[in-house]
């Protein structure tokens, strides 16, 4: 099966073997010792450039995603964060600038960052990565962004779902279901943004999620902004929340002790939490569908290519709606 959007490469990274990131490496004075491991990565590809202290991060950006000007602006965004002292992984600066290409790659270095995989329900976790997200926060508020993307109901809702009704990985024996339950659920979600009219809006994280963090012995490193966006601020808070409504609630009133020592949170927002986990649940499907003719992907959601799996996605849909309707109670601790 494969995606029939027209005019992109499914398989942008055929060319970048290890010999191509080695020597784009070399072009930029970053001393390359031969030693390369390719780094857990889907929409873009990472690698590990040596060994010990002299550690290197580069991230090859998909092409055609986006822009040279959007990618400056994670990398001011980053760059920024990393002057207020947070623990971030901003682009190493070479002659002036933090894009790099070569042949018809684009690239970025980052320092390597050492952690390890983030265990928040240990002793004050999540009140430090609440604080830690209130920083970002602060840093995201002072300016705004001019031409990163906004996280709204247009471009992670409907275009999301005309992308699943364009793939072939969709049964066309669910397509019809699947049109009404995600429109359905889309109109839910766009009732609740339009009740949150006035929510401010800053640059956030957009994608603050356990695999886009380590843990060290300050707490929480974050290693990865490329999908930084204009958004409100309990984007990078929800995806934190899990479990029954009970634990969700505990969860909930660690990470606001933290947060609340350095920024407030409209707590209008909290009424966002579950339409953007619905945004979220029907963007995934369709960047699942939409990369298809990436190799990486099949190998990593084989699923996908299953009925059973779509089957299982709609009634997942379906009780995202009744969960908009009745979202678990989150109140201010």
């Amino acid at each position: 099966m494969i995606n029939k959007t027209r005019g992109i490469d499914p398989q942008p990274f055929a060319g970048l073997t290890p010999e191509v990131v080695l020597d784009a490496a070399a072009a930029f004075g970053l001393e390359p010792d031969g030693r390369l491991f390719a780094l857990n990565s889907y929409e873009n590809r990472v690698y590990q450039l040596g060994a010990d202290e002299r550690q290197l991060v580069l991230k090859f950006y998909r092409p055609a995603r986006w822009s040279d000007a959007q990618i400056a602006e994670e990398h001011q965004f980053t760059a920024q964060l990393a002057a207020a002292e947070l623990p971030v992984a901003a682009p190493l600066v070479i002659a002036g600038d933090t894009l790099f290409r070569y042949q018809e790659f684009r690239f970025a270095a980052f320092p390597w960052m050492r952690g390890r995989s983030p265990e928040l329900d240990a002793p004050e976790a999540r009140q430090i990565l609440g604080r830690s997200l209130a920083r970002v926060h602060q840093v995201g508020a002072a300016r705004p962004f001019v031409v990163r993307p906004r996280i709204g109901v247009q471009r992670l809702g409907w275009d999301a779902r005309a992308q699943v009704l364009r793939s072939e990985l969709l049964p066309a024996a669910l397509t019809e279901r699947y049109a009404t339950v995600s429109a359905a659920l889309l109109e839910c979600v766009s009732e609740a943004f339009t009740a949150a009219l006035g929510v401010h809006e800053i640059r956030i994280h957009g994608d603050c999620h356990l695999g886009n963090l380590l843990w060290n012995e300050h707490g929480p490193v974050f290693v990865d902004l490329d999908d930084c966006a204009t958004g409100v601020r309990v984007q990078d808070l929800w995806m934190m929340l899990s479990g029954s409504p009970a634990e969700q609630q505990r969860q909930w009133g660690e990470l606001l002790e933290g947060y609340r020592q350095f920024a407030e949170l409209d707590f209008a927002e909290v009424r966002l939490i579950e339409p953007l986990r619905a945004l979220r649940m029907l963007h995934h499907a369709a960047w699942v569908a939409h990369r298809w003719g990436d190799p990486a992907f099949p190998r990593a959601f084989p699923w996908a290519a299953e009925p059973r799996y779509w089957e299982g996605y709609l009634q997942d849909l379906l009780e995202q709606i009744e969960t908009i309707d009745n979202p678990p109670l989150l109140q201010h601790p």
